[in-house]
């Protein structure tokens, strides 16, 4: 007699990933998970991870799931063990942006939720070369030790981590398995997985140091919008960046990038200059002009559950976008 199949199967072992397989493995079912890489290995752990919709498409959806997002964030901050922190910091930008006369403005491209407070911060506080800047704090994620932390609650949950295996074709991952839904959660890889030209990457470069004494995130935005600097501290270690390469498929992390990086951050941070160099990442941001979250009926009556397209935004957006996705994979269930 045949061992059944889980009820759900996962592809995709990144943020994405994980939390969807946690909401359906907490909701009672059986589920498995799959991607091409371990979840360490993936571009989420790249991530910056400063809550926020950076790079997400036009949707009504986003501020919704990322509110959603937030408050687990904020939750999950008071357990030292997951890498949440709620951490204040700058953001800054080059070129000057008028401010109402009655109140603080946000930054251009802010989101809209009531949680975050943006206030505009002393001009003598900003790094040289900044015209403008605001003060605000809010959750932010130290990578590795937050994809070990959903690991481990998936497993716990009763979830299994298979060995990574790379897919060619959607139809492909369907003959299989024998689970009758499949959250589909690939990232970038969507471009040619489902296939799905909308899909664009957006390569980011980051390097880790080991962290001087910085206990405050930055971000700064220069004329050009891809222009970005940004630190984020995690501890004993401060992920630099960055870089916006669309297009670009290469995860090689480019020397000459790296030395732009550790410049551009040491200018506006004097601390850093000099800091050791820990390590080079690259990642690369799965962009779409709308998030893909809906389901699809394939044959023998089973359906496909797409989860991917959330750009620069995968941690801010995950659990609001995994707890739709596993009320369509429940719902299609029966």
């Amino acid at each position: 007699m045949s061992t059944p199949g889980p009820d759900a199967f996962v592809l995709g072992a990144g943020v994405s990933g994980l939390t969807s397989a946690i909401c359906l493995a907490e909701s009672g079912l059986t589920v498995a998970v799959q991607g091409a890489e371990l979840p360490h290995e993936t571009t989420s752990v790249v991530a910056g991870a400063l809550w926020g919709t950076h790079l997400v498409g036009a949707d009504d959806r986003v501020a919704g799931w990322a509110d959603e997002t937030r408050r687990v964030l904020v939750e999950l901050a008071g357990d030292v063990t997951t890498g949440v922190s709620i951490c204040a910091g700058l953001m800054a930008v080059r070129l000057p942006q008028d401010a109402p006369p009655d109140a603080p403005e946000a930054p251009a491209g802010a989101e809209a939720a009531d949680a975050i407070e943006y206030a505009r911060c002393d001009p003598r506080d900003l790094p040289p070369g900044y015209a403008a800047g605001w003060r605000l704090a809010a959750p932010l994620a130290s990578m590795p030790a937050y994809l070990t932390y959903l690991r481990d609650r998936l497993l716990a949950a009763g979830g299994q981590l298979l060995e990574p295996r790379s897919f060619a074709t959607l139809a492909q991952v369907a003959q299989g398995c024998t689970a009758p839904v499949i959250v589909n959660c690939p990232g970038a890889g969507a471009h040619a997985l489902v296939p799905d030209p909308s899909v664009t990457p957006v390569r980011g470069q980051t390097v880790v140091v080991a962290n001087p004494g910085i206990t405050e995130f930055f971000v700064g935005e220069g004329a050009d919008p891809d222009d970005l600097t940004y630190l984020f501290p995690h501890g004993d270690t401060v992920v630099l960046g960055g870089t916006q390469d669309y297009g670009n498929w290469s995860r090689v992390p480019d020397p000459a990038t790296a030395e732009r990086i550790l410049a551009a951050c040491a200018a506006a941070e004097p601390r850093l200059a000099g800091a050791t160099v820990l390590g080079h990442r690259v990642g690369l941001r799965p962009t779409r002009p709308r998030i893909r979250l809906e389901a699809e009926a394939i044959s023998g009556g089973r359906h496909i559950v797409h989860n991917y397209g959330h750009g620069g935004a995968g941690v801010s957006l995950a659990w609001g976008c995994a707890r739709d996705a596993a009320k369509l994979a429940i719902a299609g269930l029966g």
